[in-house]
């Protein structure tokens, strides 16, 4: 197999919602109430929820800022859509960028409303009804609008009321009919707030997606504060850092109820690679053997805790040359690849040169093609090829389709690529005609 003969699909991109998303799609009575950009363009925009602000406008959505001497501008937060490339927010422009980078499929994690919607959750704390149908309109217009415009190009992931878990598990339910097979959730949901991973209280929510094949998806960040050792330490230390946040999760997951309640039911860790792996099974086993293997009234003997993660944990990787090396000793059905587009971890749009260089060493390509799509499509109940043969879904063959695609960065000239423009936004964001 040759670099141009790689069909890739992604497990883990970013979506950063456009300003007229909720326009049409809330209740009436709720339409002045709705998420919205607000902003001018000498302070920037950003999204703003029943008086309630978002962290950022768009986090981290750098593509195409170039490295090495211009890492401090790939780093500096977007403030304005005119800084944007369309293809993070347009889903017209979104496919082109993709073809571009001769990426086949995508799953994209949510941006302004955090990666679990901890925003919509702040918001039900004072009015439950209004969130909820914030949730429902926004996993509506992921569904219909962002992946229904190119089928087979798109995998949906929606987002649940978490703050609920019995609403969680409806949300699944409802969604599951349209399709959906990936929920974001978040990594520690007591730093939240929330009962934590070990509690019964999403025994709901786990059973829904158990019963629906819903991947419950992880993503680095959705949980707490990413890892800082201290406040003087430079941001290099935090991203250096960014990928064993997981490891936690992973340990909080081997260690929980519902792996042996729901021995079915699928997580998915976003962005945390998987050259850690290897030392963390050892050492789950260590710890197994060494305090558990003879009591056999415990409700984890039997089974080593190695077992349980590779039955039932996605491990997602970007660039992991150490991983790859060593997916003999994972379970390599439960390996995806991913993208990370916008962000500035994603070498888009030469994504395809930079993977192949530890890619083209996986000497098998059965498992090359796993890794790189057909674990990702089983997973996720994802098949592009009912939409395009496996001939026109190569990196090659998808860059041909857009030779002329401008893939440069150049700040404020996002502004003129854009269907949506910094001046058309009061406009625009108006109560319009609602659902009631």
């Amino acid at each position: 197999m040759e670099m141009n003969d790689l069909i890739l699909v992604s497990t883990d991109d970013h979506v950063i919602e456009p300003p007229d998303m909720f326009v049409g799609r809330v209740p009436k009575r709720y339409a002045d109430r709705a998420p919205r950009v607000v902003g001018n363009s000498k302070e920037g925009f950003n999204w703003n929820f029943d008086g309630t602000p978002a962290k950022q406008l768009a986090l981290a959505a750098t593509a195409g800022r170039g490295k090495g001497g211009q890492a401090q501008e790939r780093h500096t937060e977007p403030v304005s859509f005119a800084e944007l490339r369309p293809g993070t927010y347009d889903v017209h422009e979104r496919i082109k960028d993709m073809d571009a980078n001769g990426v086949l499929g995508s799953l994209n994690f949510p941006s302004f409303p955090r990666f679990s919607g901890a925003m919509f959750a702040a918001v039900a704390e004072r009015d439950e009804d209004l969130a909820l149908a914030v949730v429902r309109a926004y996993n509506d217009w992921h569904i219909e609008d962002w992946c229904g415009a190119y089928p087979g190009r798109m995998i949906p992931c929606v987002l649940g009321p978490i703050w609920n878990a019995e609403l969680m598990a409806q949300e699944m339910r409802r969604t599951a009919k349209k399709g959906v097979h990936a929920v974001t959730f978040s990594m520690n949901p007591y730093a939240l707030g929330l009962p934590s991973m070990h509690d019964d209280y999403w025994d709901p929510f786990w059973a829904a997606c158990d019963e629906n094949e819903i991947v419950v998806c992880l993503h680095i960040g959705s949980g707490s504060d990413m890892i800082q050792t201290s406040p003087d330490a430079p941001m290099l230390t935090r991203v250096t850092c960014s990928g064993i946040n997981i490891y936690p999760t992973a340990a909080d997951l081997i260690w929980s109820p519902m792996m042996h309640k729901f021995p079915n039911l699928m997580f998915s860790l976003a962005e945390g690679g998987i050259g850690w792996i290897p030392y963390f099974l050892e050492r789950a086993d260590n710890t197994y053997t060494h305090n558990l293997a003879d009591l056999v009234d415990h409700p984890f003997y039997g089974e080593m805790p190695s077992d349980r993660f590779k039955r039932q944990i996605i491990a997602c990787f970007i660039n992991d040359a150490h991983g790859v090396e060593n997916l003999h000793l994972m379970n390599v059905d439960n390996v995806t690849w991913e993208c990370d587009y916008p962000h500035p971890d994603s070498s888009w749009p030469m994504t395809p040169e930079e993977a192949w260089v530890y890619l083209k060493k996986v000497e098998d390509d059965e498992v090359l093609n796993k890794i790189t799509h057909l674990n990702a499509m089983r997973h996720f109940k994802f098949d592009p090829f009912r939409y395009l043969s496996k001939d026109k879904a190569t990196v090659g063959a998808l860059r041909s389709n857009v030779p002329d695609h401008d893939v440069s960065y150049v700040p404020g000239k996002q502004y003129d690529l854009g269907r949506i423009k910094q001046g058309e936004l009061i406009e625009r964001l108006k109560p319009a005609a609602s659902h009631t």
